[in-house]
């Protein structure tokens, strides 16, 4: 499985923010969004080949009982089972960070899906002929039905303009199975000007409309930067 980074930091986004983790980030992913914030684990991925063990073994030098598996998107990644079952075995919480669009069948005490609305595709001058792969591989819906059925679950939605908010009501109407109490609508951005201009008509919308409003405290913490 290939690794950009292992290490130690607090939850910033979802029901568990605040919580100590352990984040393992797997480099790859089969999405191009254009607003990533990760680049270096999907438009330019980086890190080395790790086997279970060496994940489970550099992991398991610290000492937050949450262990973070995201990306890039680590579905993408069979070893993923065996490492859900090493964490399991150490009694970590585990949470997948996934955009919905693959399934694996694992351990898992909490999917937090972030699926990419209609915003997240790139521009064709940048991306080429992954703004087609993107558009046709972001929205799966036997995928999302299945995770919703299988594992207890947050949804994390990022929102640019009030239009990307009628989209998540759009999508919505397709999945009447989601727990409305677990969707949670998050700013677009990587720096607090941005992030405090959408956030501040974005939380008045949440709270008209029963949603959790989902700030970025990483970005407030630590600003953009890996290791965080």
């Amino acid at each position: 499985m290939r690794v950009c980074e292992i290490y130690e930091s607090v939850q910033g986004e979802g029901i568990l923010t605040g919580t100590p983790s352990v984040f393992v980030r797997a480099a790859g992913c089969n999405l191009r969004c254009w607003f990533c914030d990760t680049p270096f684990a999907s438009w330019y991925p980086e890190g080395e080949d790790l086997s279970v063990e060496e994940i489970l073994a550099q992991a398991g030098r610290f000492g937050a009982g949450h262990v973070v598996l995201t990306g890039g998107e680590p579905m993408l990644f069979a070893e993923l089972i065996p490492l859900c079952a090493g964490l399991r075995a150490t009694g970590r919480h585990i949470t997948i960070e996934t955009a919905g669009t693959l399934f694996l069948p694992l351990d898992c005490d909490l999917m937090s899906i972030s699926p990419k609305l209609s915003n997240s595709t790139p521009e064709a001058r940048l991306a080429g002929s992954w703004r087609r792969r993107h558009e046709h591989s972001r929205h799966v819906p036997d995928v999302i039905r299945r995770l919703v059925a299988e594992y207890d679950y947050q949804f994390k939605f990022v929102i640019g303009v009030p239009a990307d908010c009628d989209e998540v009501l759009r999508y919505l109407d397709q999945f009447p199975e989601i727990d409305r109490s677990r969707v949670l609508l998050m700013p677009l951005g990587i720096d607090i000007d941005e992030l405090d201009r959408i956030g501040a008509w974005l939380a008045d919308y949440c709270q008209q409309h029963a949603f959790h409003f989902c700030p970025r405290r990483q970005i407030e913490w630590f600003g953009l930067r890996r290791g965080t």
